[in-house]
């Protein structure tokens, strides 16, 4: 590549040339500013989104600490109630396993009717692989059929 390959070609010769440069030079000029132009609004529509960004992020982190506040009230309740659970029944365990021991229905096993399908005895589980309980084999040998 030469020095004159980088140098554009300029239409007609002397003076003419000059001013036909001069006249693309405004040209790209215009251009360029055009450009400019939509960049600088670009720029403030996105200064004007992370603005609302910024002020979304602030609402979120103010939900955050309100809902983190809500979870530490409910734990506490929470673990109040536990706590209680825990006491009442240590303390009326006793009476409450006494009251049905005594209010408790024994009916002899002669007596205990076994026709429904829940009480009849169940045979034993075939544990085997499900091979060996159908009678098949797992194919080694997939080109061969027999």
């Amino acid at each position: 590549m030469t020095l004159n390959d980088l140098i554009p070609t300029l239409k007609g010769h002397g003076r003419r040339r000059a001013i036909d440069e001069v006249e693309r030079l405004r040209e790209r000029e215009q251009q360029l500013e055009t450009a400019l132009g939509a960049a600088g609004d670009e720029v403030a529509l996105l200064r004007w989104d992370l603005t609302v960004a910024h002020h979304q992020l602030g609402e979120a982190q103010e939900i955050v600490v309100q809902q983190q506040a809500t979870v530490d009230s409910l734990t506490e309740e929470r673990d109040y109630w536990r706590d209680e659970a825990l006491a009442l029944k240590a303390r009326f365990g006793p009476h409450l396993a006494a009251e049905a021991n005594a209010n408790r229905i024994d009916v002899p096993p002669m007596i205990r009717p076994i026709d429904g399908p829940e009480d009849q005895a169940t045979g034993p589980i075939d544990v085997r692989p499900l091979w060996d309980a159908v009678g098949i084999r797992p194919v080694t040998d997939p080109g061969r059929t027999a």
